[in-house]
């Protein structure tokens, strides 16, 4: 009896049998239907594909760490006169991870969690076997937790105050060397050149920004410090490092777990664990804000299984490590809302009061010039609002539209299930606000993989662009890109009828607005 083979999407395998009409068989000895002389290969033939898909999907993502690790090693740091080689780099890396993505989906699912892990496990190591290669904020980071480790304050003195110029360690602060015109100078790279405070010296720092205080947060000052003191002063960019590989791989374990217990998609855990984007800016790079998008994961998985307070916590942690995590904030609060702001607020202020005793207003560092810096004052940093609102009027509209965005989430998103609105939140805060810098995309990948929806990577892509195409137009043209892509595939996935949805959804949720349609005060909430 013959048999005809499928092979679905989510890389199940399932046999149907073709129905036949009995025919007399001329076999003196017929063998019974569960001993089909070919069902046995079959089978086997079957089970053979699947170890194949498996392989080759755990092969690709090796391909990718072994490019990811070779980029780490051979580019060195990036300098924007040469910016070819790593334009190129991170095509090829994207580009596998593509196919990646494509392989996973023929994996058969009861080896898919282990795929994915194995993969986010390849694909980190590949990423710490250098030192950084994009930013330098990590060196800020070193400094800030050594010098906590000997008592001192991040917030009280810069990186070349000559109050701290005894715990300045040989590799952050290497030796100036003499130019060809007999001037003094710094080695060239990731070395920058300043003067001590209270000498006027040169020095040589590998800090950014050191004639400034730091800007980071509570939560991200004890990170570091916590990082640092396991290790001695002498250890390099490592230790940063490493603490990025254990939440980014703490991340994907999250990610698998809770997509399992929601019976969702396991696969979808790879857009975070395989993504090139958190390979580069949370573990080469060490940014902090892969553990703000931890906690921030970690506060939405909370609340929407009814763990409010704790989950409140969690976000004023996320929010007390790099401060844009407060964007997270209106899809928690769709149901009892005040458990999550109470219990936010009194984690964001806890964490505050040790470096308030000590340092006093201080703590506010660099963040106001930081502003300024970036262009959010005179509205030049709003790439695509700026479009359509140029000079001072961008900042307003900005302010405006993403408070519409944020009521909206806040409205529609269900208490249970606030992945999507964390996603759309997030995404457009980005999309208005189009940071220079790629690891601000961080914060919004898990909840790519926690709702499926790729599309919204292209954010994260228009962002690793500007870093490497340094023309005036990249940023909002990729962001417009993005945009569409995000715009067209929603359109997509809702289906026919999408606009009378939508209306329906504005005219219920205008109506619940208006004075004359509230509840009363203590009345049920209608179904939704």
């Amino acid at each position: 009896m013959p048999y005809l083979t499928t092979l679905p999407l989510d890389g199940e395998t399932t046999l149907h049998r073709k129905r036949t009409l009995p025919q007399a068989s001329s076999d003196p000895d017929p063998k019974p239907v569960g001993s089909h002389p070919t069902s046995g290969g079959l089978v086997a033939k079957v089970r053979q594909s699947g170890r194949v898909r498996t392989f080759l999907a755990v092969l690709v993502a090796a391909v990718l760490a072994a490019t990811i690790g070779w980029g780490v090693v051979e580019l060195g740091f990036y300098l924007p006169g040469v910016s070819w080689p790593f334009r190129i780099w991170t095509t090829v890396c994207w580009a596998v991870f593509a196919l990646g993505l494509v392989l996973l989906r023929r994996v058969p699912a009861k080896h898919v969690a282990a795929v994915v892990l194995v993969g986010a496990a390849l694909i980190g190591g590949a990423a710490i076997v250098g030192p950084p290669n994009t930013s330098t904020d990590s060196a800020r980071y070193a400094w800030d937790g050594i010098v906590q480790g000997h008592g001192v304050s991040p917030y009280a003195h810069t990186p070349n105050s000559k109050a701290t110029e005894s715990l300045r360690p040989e590799w952050l602060f290497p030796s100036t060397v003499t130019e060809s015109d007999g001037s003094v100078g710094c080695t060239p790279g990731r070395t920058v050149k300043t003067r001590d405070y209270g000498t006027k010296t040169v020095i040589c720092t590998q800090i950014n920004r050191p004639s400034v205080n730091t800007i980071y947060p509570a939560t991200a000052e004890l990170y570091f410090a916590a990082v640092r003191f396991v290790v001695p002063t002498d250890a390099q960019y490592w230790p940063l490092q490493a603490g990025g590989l254990v939440i980014s791989l703490g991340i994907t374990v999250g990610l698998v777990l809770v997509l399992r217990r929601r019976r969702l998609d396991v696969r979808w855990a790879a857009l975070w664990a395989w993504c090139p984007l958190v390979a580069s800016e949370a573990v080469t790079n060490s940014h902090v804000d892969v553990l703000a998008a931890g906690l921030a994961f970690l506060a939405t998985a909370l609340v929407a299984t009814n763990r409010r307070w704790t989950g409140g916590l969690a976000l004023g942690a996320a929010i007390a490590t790099k401060l844009i995590p407060v964007i997270a904030a209106p899809a928690l609060l769709r149901r009892q809302p005040l458990k999550v702001i109470a219990a936010s607020l009194a984690a964001f202020l806890l964490l505050y009061v040790p470096y308030i005793i000590g340092t006093g207003p201080k703590v506010l560092g660099f963040l106001p010039g930081y502003l300024s810096e970036e262009g959010y004052d005179d509205g030049n940093r709003f790439a695509l609002v700026h479009w359509f609102a140029p000079g001072e009027l961008a900042a307003p509209a900005a302010v405006l539209i993403l408070l519409i965005v944020a009521v909206i989430v806040w409205r529609v998103t269900d208490p249970a299930n606030p992945w999507l609105g964390q996603l759309v939140m997030i995404g457009a805060t980005l999309l208005v606000l189009s940071p220079r810098y790629p690891w601000y995309a961080l914060l919004l990948i898990p909840f790519v993989a926690m709702t499926g929806r790729w599309e919204w990577l292209t954010i994260a892509m228009a962002l690793s662009a500007r870093q490497f195409f340094l023309y005036g137009g990249t940023r909002p043209l990729t962001l417009l890109v993005a945009l569409v892509i995000i715009v067209a595939v929603s359109i997509h996935r809702s289906g026919p009828g999408w606009q009378g949805r939508m209306r329906d959804t504005a005219s219920r949720e205008w109506h619940a607005l208006l004075p004359s349609r509230r509840r009363p005060l203590g009345a049920p909430e209608p179904a939704e």
